[in-house]
């Protein structure tokens, strides 16, 4: 059973002076962008509150799918990552079908993913071959304001992060339990991106501290 198969209740509406935002996670047949098949995506729904200086996560607020790749992936060492073998692979949708439902669910939500230029560039590349246009939502790297607010942490994927921040993951390399996380992972800075932004919080005021991760890391 897939995790946000547990959370099915009614999305909720958008609410005036908040911002919903999205958590991405994809499952794909390797870790070269530029060709990678997609195989499975899943979303997780944030509501921002800047007067609050909030960020909630909205489990009913979720999106998952399996996406049939136009090349079967038979990689056995792959498929036991991420557990998606042949039949499930079969019993996908095409990307032709799948990629117009994720964009209607993310409409013009900012997008938010763990080493999300990963993502980015992948979903980018699927869009215009299945549709002929990208994505036009913004990014922003969850790893990256790890790294701004916590310098101290020897961490830099996922796995070392959990750690780090001592959570668990349902089923890691599944895309639902990973976006999941990955949002817990965003709660546990929250606290420290808000001291860092000061009166007026925003997504600018995000995007800003993202770029002062590549000046740390020099």
């Amino acid at each position: 059973m897939s995790l946000f198969s547990w959370f099915k209740d009614q999305a909720p509406q958008s609410q005036s002076g908040k911002e919903r935002w999205v958590v991405l996670d994809v499952e794909t047949s390797g870790l070269d962008a530029p060709t990678a098949q997609l195989l499975a995506v899943a979303c997780i729904g944030l509501q921002v509150d800047w007067t609050a200086r909030t960020l909630s996560i909205t489990p009913g607020d979720s999106f998952e799918i399996v996406i049939q790749p136009k090349r079967p992936v038979d990689d056995v060492s792959n498929i036991l990552v991420h557990g998606i073998g042949m039949q499930r692979q079969q019993m996908g949708l095409p990307g032709w079908q799948a990629l117009p439902m994720l964009r209607d669910f993310l409409a013009d939500a900012p997008l938010l993913a763990f080493h999300a230029w990963f993502d980015q560039i992948l979903l980018e590349r699927h869009f215009r071959s299945e549709l002929g246009k990208p994505l036009k939502n913004p990014w922003l790297d969850i790893e990256k304001l790890c790294s701004v607010t916590q310098p101290d942490a020897k961490a830099e994927d996922l796995d070392q992060w959990l750690a780090h921040f001592n959570l668990s993951c349902a089923a890691r390399h599944e895309a639902a339990a990973d976006a999941f996380v990955e949002a817990e992972v965003l709660q546990c800075i929250w606290p420290q991106l808000m001291n860092e932004l000061g009166d007026k919080p925003s997504w600018q005021g995000l995007k800003r501290l993202e770029k002062l991760d590549q000046w740390l890391s020099r």
